[in-house]
């Protein structure tokens, strides 16, 4: 946990933050002032409710102010996943094409020969189509797989998607249908 965080947790859950502390009694609690480090009396206030209680909805209310609780915004440059190429074929658009990726065998993981097949249903392309691999927001080196036509408007290539150093497990793949578009499917991998 991030130190400045933690230590002030620790306050909280101590009540040292408000210079006091609690006592047990029957009543569930009770204040007692302490005293500063240049030995002079504080006197804050005193309550029956527990200091930890407080300290408690004390905290959750900073850390919601300071949006330490509140789901974190995207990322810039961070894509959304449109493809659970674990579950199998997915179909995007553009224009008056539809373009379906398979990607084979399943679960698709990482650092292993992978077979793209590509069906287009619309416009025919004047040649074959190809597929660029990569991750969004982080430039890579070419990973191009080479399709091939395997019957009327369907082509496979094979290809590896490498492990990154990063951790990251998002991935795409870029289908470029030459003189009619391309369509971009995310997905992740597993390594």
């Amino acid at each position: 946990m991030y130190a400045p965080l933690s230590n002030l947790i620790d306050a909280l859950s101590l009540g040292v933050i408000w210079g006091f502390e609690t006592t047990s009694s029957e009543k569930g609690g009770s204040v007692k002032q302490m005293e500063s480090s240049k030995g002079k009396r504080r006197h804050f206030c005193k309550t029956v409710i527990p200091v930890r209680g407080c300290s408690f909805f004390i905290l959750v209310a900073i850390l919601i102010g300071g949006g330490w609780l509140a789901p974190p915004p995207a990322a810039a440059g961070e894509a959304i996943i449109n493809c659970d190429a674990h579950n199998g074929i997915c179909t995007q658009s553009s224009g008056d094409l539809s373009v379906s990726l398979e990607i084979s065998p399943r679960p698709v993981k990482a650092m292993q020969d992978l077979v793209f097949r590509v069906t287009l249903k619309g416009t025919v392309p004047a040649s074959h189509p190809h597929i660029d691999l990569g991750m969004p927001a982080m430039k890579m080196g070419p990973n191009q797989v080479v399709l091939k036509p395997i019957g009327p408007g369907t082509y496979e290539g094979t290809g590896v998607i490498v492990r990154c150093k990063s951790g990251k497990r998002t991935w795409f793949a870029n289908v470029v249908v030459p003189d009619a578009g391309e369509v971009k499917f995310i997905f992740d991998v597993i390594y």
